[in-house]
């Protein structure tokens, strides 16, 4: 009856949410593209999923309203019959929200019959057999949601007021337990994953390239001791993202997850004059760039800190092992731009969480290994800044 737990081979089944141009399509895209295969995408944003054909070779099977889920159904088992790899559904959200979807299917139910509970009774049956679809499925499912912001009534002081929860899926309650990996992304385009059953993503922060879809893809077809390490790196790809969505490239997302971030190394102002052989200032077109974060946005920052409530001494040993400074007024302004974007990252409260364990593990792993507290890093000199962070 019973026999030894071993993970088999499997296909991909992968959510990803996020508000409006977050890069939802564009990312589920590059997956694909790290899988490998002929990919097929059931498009239900009006043509919008094949503004990326630049990336690489895809189909596309457009899907109009009435969203009734029966279409992506078939949809689904079209694209297993003509032997695509990977399905793509951008976006799951329409069956649920969209003109001819559950919700709306339910309210005319509801409407007809006076009775919303027993409504539910013929829409949920239509949901099951759409999400068995994508379970069964012979293909690597990738489908994206619309995010949403989730809100809740709390009670503080005798007194009921609403809050702010973050944002949510777009989609019946639950949907996210039905995937492998459920992947939230943000407007800088930086993705966390709020659920992941390969562990290879738990508290990092990184910005899906075909890579993670190679990752995904070796995690599939190797178990135990085989699996994969995420170990993420700065895409090449990266800087044409950001150029295609309108974006420059000094305001680029976060490339590195929290954890990878330390092992990234950049040069202290004082190693040009002899404080480190061998190294060199960061340069362009042969000048060196401008060094020190007193007047580039340093306070902002740790403003960003006091509102996050982040604990300045934790997040001043994570700076200085991230980017091998003495002080945080040694950050140059790319540097400070990338922990503001890292920052905004954390608004959501499941981020901010992860980050701040991070940080916890950070502070340990330097006390343990130093022997000293954390007031005997170095002190940061610099006027108001200085004051700041004492």
């Amino acid at each position: 009856m019973f026999h030894k737990a071993e993970r088999k081979k499997g296909k991909l089944r992968l959510a990803i949410a996020g508000p409006a141009g977050a890069g939802k399509t564009y990312s589920a895209l590059l997956i694909a593209f790290g899988l490998g295969g002929r990919i097929a995408l059931i498009d239900t944003e009006r043509g919008s999923g094949e503004l990326y054909d630049h990336l690489g070779a895809y189909d596309a099977c457009g899907i109009e309203a009435p969203f009734e889920p029966k279409k992506y159904i078939e949809a689904i088992k079209a694209a297993e019959e003509l032997g695509y790899g990977t399905i793509v559904i951008d976006s799951l959200s329409h069956a649920w929200v969209g003109q001819g979807g559950l919700l709306d299917v339910h309210g005319h139910i509801a409407d007809k019959t006076g009775n919303s509970w027993a409504a539910w009774r013929q829409v949920t049956p239509k949901h099951n057999e759409l999400v068995d679809a994508m379970l069964q499925s012979r293909c690597h499912i990738i489908a994206t949601m619309r995010s949403k912001m989730e809100y809740a009534q709390v009670e503080e002081n005798g007194k009921k007021h609403v809050k702010k929860l973050g944002m949510g899926p777009i989609q019946r309650d639950g949907m996210e337990y039905e995937f492998t990996v459920f992947m939230d992304l943000d407007h800088n385009h930086t993705a966390t994953a709020t659920k992941d059953r390969t562990t290879l993503f738990d508290g990092r922060y990184f910005v899906p390239t075909m890579e993670t879809g190679k990752l995904l893809l070796d995690w599939l077809e190797k178990s135990g001791s085989e699996a994969p390490v995420f170990q993420p790196q700065a895409a090449a790809g990266e800087q044409e993202r950001h150029q295609s969505q309108g974006t420059s490239a000094k305001n680029a997302p976060v490339k590195t997850d929290t954890e990878a971030q330390m092992q990234v190394k950049q040069q202290a102002p004082g190693d040009a004059q002899g404080g480190g052989a061998g190294k060199t200032l960061p340069q362009k077109d042969g000048q060196p760039l401008p060094q020190g974060g007193n007047g580039d946005g340093l306070k902002p920052l740790i403003a960003r800190l006091a509102l996050l409530d982040i604990g300045k001494e934790s997040y001043q040993i994570y700076c200085c092992r991230r980017y091998e400074i003495a002080t945080l007024t040694e950050l140059t302004p790319d540097q400070i731009r990338e922990q503001a974007k890292l920052l905004d990252s954390l608004k959501r409260p499941v981020r901010l969480k992860e980050f701040m364990s991070f940080l916890e593990q950070l502070v340990s792993d330097h006390t343990f290994n130093t022997g000293a507290p954390t007031h005997s890093l170095p002190a940061v000199s610099g006027s108001a800044t200085a004051a700041a962070l004492q």
